[in-house]
């Protein structure tokens, strides 16, 4: 799928209240500080992340030489805000460190 249609079919499954309430969530359990690795927001938003990652056909194999920001770009372009939670700076970290790996080996 591409950028347009992935986006597209997360704004057709999910209105744009239900977008808005998801980043809003993360941002309350973020600041109160909770477990968020056990938060069933955490997993929502990473249930529909490897959704963007399927569809965009986003591979560390593939990606290894260079960060590639599409399936990014998708989640903060469909869920207003997304990148301001920890959540958003977690995911670049992770993948940044993956990447790193991936190339010295």
């Amino acid at each position: 799928m591409t950028k347009e249609e992935i986006i597209e079919a997360l704004k057709e499954h999910y209105s744009r209240d239900i977008r808005k309430q998801l980043v809003k969530s993360i941002l309350e359990q973020e600041k109160s500080m909770t477990d968020l690795d056990k938060n069933h927001v955490y997993k929502t938003i990473n249930q529909i992340f490897s959704f963007v990652l399927q569809q965009s056909g986003w591979k560390m194999g593939s990606n290894s030489e260079k960060w590639n920001e599409l399936p990014l770009e998708i989640m903060n372009e469909s869920f207003p805000q997304l990148s301001s939670t920890k959540w958003y700076e977690e995911q670049i970290l992770t993948t940044k460190q993956s990447i790193n790996i991936e190339i010295s080996n």
